[in-house]
This record gives structure tokens, C-alpha cells and sequence, in this order.
């Protein structure tokens, strides 16, 4: 991997991106039952096992389960410090696993390896990255994993620009 200057440090570009390269999240999450409430009614489920504890209690689970869509956004949010902070768009997502259920109080994590990476052909400052990502819960269980395609600028992009401002006066402490 390519050495990073991390006193301006900007995330990953596409020349940062190795095959082979496995990037692990500096932070976990753990899931609260509101956060599982809110991205339920949010986005209009009306499955009971998300939100009923009465309905949920005569599942197999005994419980209610965190809504698959919001552990998976919750992973890809946790790689993209690592990954794809500097994407300019997903290209595709492909198969996507829920091997295990995730609860309110589990600790979530992300693990992502680059699976191939190319120049764009269309966009001189833009490559193209594969991955593929896996969220690890507190026991070690995967509980969702999932291959991503991304476009991502290069450093000599314009956007990769550090748009820090330069302060107007010197330090006054």
C-alpha cells in the first residue's frame, strides 16, 4: 500500500488501493433498539419482528430483530472511512448474506478486502475498485457480507483537492 501523509489525511484515493489490501473499521457500533424503531418506521416496514417485543417473543429469534437493511447500511458506513470516502458513486452491489441475526446491544464491525482495481476508461482522474465486505459482530459472527463496485477519485482529481481553509490570523492561544 501506498505510504499516506497522515497529518492531511483525506481518506483513500484509487491510487491508495491495492488487490489484496484488507482494511479493518477503527470503530465498532453498537446497535440500539431505537436505532432499529426509527430505520423500520423510517423506511415503512411493516414486518412486526422488527418492532413488536409481543410478536417478536413467538419467532424463533424470541426477540426482535435488527432490520437487515439497516445492518447492512450500517457496515457499508462503517468501511467507507477505510474505503470509499473518496468514491464518486457505487457502481453495483452483488451478493449480498445475512448468516446470522443481529440484536439490539450488539457491537458491529467492518472488514473489507479489495478485490481488483482499474483505471477508468472514460475518466482520467477516476478508477474503478472492487470489494468485498463483511460485518463482524462482538462474538465474531459475520452477521452480513457483500461484494461493492465504486468509482473513486484519484488524487489528481479536483475534487481531491484539500478544501481546508487557510486561516485569515496566527493562533491566538
Amino acid at each position: 500500500m501506498t505510504e499516506l501523509d497522515t497529518a492531511q489525511w483525506r481518506g483513500r484515493f484509487f491510487e491508495d488501493m491495492r488487490v489484496g489490501d484488507v482494511f479493518r473499521s477503527r470503530l465498532g457500533r453498537t446497535v440500539e433498539q431505537t436505532d432499529n424503531a426509527w430505520f423500520t418506521l423510517l423506511t415503512l416496514n411493516t414486518n412486526q419482528v422488527h418492532f413488536n417485543d409481543e410478536f417478536a417473543r413467538d419467532t424463533e429469534f424470541g426477540r426482535p430483530l435488527v432490520n437487515s437493511c439497516f445492518t447492512l447500511s450500517l457496515v457499508v458506513g462503517l468501511s467507507v472511512p477505510d474505503t470509499s470516502e473518496n468514491a464518486v458513486a457505487n457502481l453495483g452491489w452483488d451478493a449480498i448474506t445475512m448468516p446470522n441475526p443481529v440484536f439490539a446491544g450488539d457491537t458491529l464491525w467492518a472488514e473489507s478486502e479489495v478485490l481488483s482495481r482499474r483505471e477508468s476508461q472514460s475518466r482520467p482522474t477516476q478508477g474503478i475498485i472492487g470489494i468485498r465486505t463483511r460485518g463482524i459482530n462482538q462474538r465474531g459472527e459475520t452477521v452480513v457480507e457483500y461484494r461493492r463496485t465504486f468509482l473513486i477519485y484519484k488524487r489528481t482529481a479536483a475534487q481531491a483537492a484539500d478544501r481546508f481553509p487557510t486561516p485569515l490570523s496566527p493562533w491566538a492561544v
